[in-house]
C-alpha cells in the first residue's frame, strides 16, 4: 500500500512516533504496511475498484472474477468495450456499475490511465473523478493502495473519522476541516498514519 520506491518506512515511522499517541498504535498494531497492489494495469486496477464498490469482500470477488472471464481473462478497455452490456450484466454487474466501467473503458485513452503515476495528486484526483463513479474517495484509495503516495489523507472515510475520535479522545466524530488540522504533524506520511488509524480499529 505505501512502501513505495525511494519511501522509507523506518523514517516515516520515526516521524510519525513523534506523536505519542499514534506512536502507541504502532506500536499495538506491530506490523508494518504492505507495498502497493502491482499486478495488473491502472485501468484493471480502477475497473477492479467500480466492481468492490458498496459490496462485500467475498461477493464483490465473485462477481470480479465473473467480469474477468466475460472479458477474456484481461479488463482493458477494449476488451471491455467489446463484450455487450448482457454480457457484463450476466456477470452480475448493476446497471449502474456497468455505466460506469463503460464510462472509464471511453475515456482511458483520453484521460492516459495507464500514465497517471507521472502525475501528481492532485491532478490524478481530476483526472479520475471525470470518470462516472469514481469520486473523491475513490480517488485517493488509488493514490493510497495502487500508486503507494505517501501523504493522502482520506478525511471523509468513515474508518479514519473513528480511529480519529478514538485517537484523540473527542466526543464526536471529527468533521473533515478539524481532521485535517489534527493530522498536520503526520505531514508527510498521511497515508502510512491513515492506514495505522484503519487498522486500530481491528485491535
Amino acid at each position: 500500500m505505501v512502501a513505495a520506491k525511494g519511501l522509507s518506512i523506518r523514517r516515516a515511522l520515526a516521524h510519525l512516533q513523534r506523536d505519542a499517541r499514534l506512536a502507541r498504535v504502532i506500536e499495538r498494531v506491530a506490523l508494518r504496511p504492505p507495498p502497493p497492489r502491482a499486478e495488473g494495469t491502472h485501468f484493471s486496477a480502477l475497473a477492479r475498484a467500480i466492481v468492490y464498490q458498496q459490496l462485500a469482500g467475498k461477493a464483490a470477488a465473485t462477481i470480479h472474477g465473473r467480469v474477468v472471464e466475460a472479458v477474456g481473462g484481461e479488463v482493458t478497455a477494449a476488451s471491455v468495450a467489446a463484450v455487450t452490456d448482457a454480457m457484463l450484466r450476466k456477470a452480475g454487474l448493476s446497471r449502474q456499475k456497468l455505466g460506469y466501467l463503460r464510462d472509464l473503458s471511453a475515456k482511458a485513452e483520453e484521460l492516459a490511465l495507464e500514465e497517471l503515476h507521472a502525475r501528481s495528486d492532485e491532478e490524478i484526483i481530476a483526472a479520475l473523478r471525470a470518470v462516472k463513479g469514481i469520486g473523491l474517495w475513490t480517488a485517493q484509495m488509488f493514490l493510497m493502495f495502487r500508486l503507494g503516495r505517501p501523504d493522502v489523507l482520506p478525511v471523509h472515510d468513515l474508518g479514519i473519522r473513528k480511529a480519529a475520535q478514538k485517537l484523540f479522545r473527542l466526543r464526536s466524530l471529527p468533521a473533515p476541516e478539524r481532521l485535517e488540522k489534527l493530522a498536520e504533524p503526520w505531514r508527510p506520511y498521511r497515508t502510512i498514519a491513515s492506514w495505522y488509524l484503519w487498522r486500530s480499529l481491528e485491535l
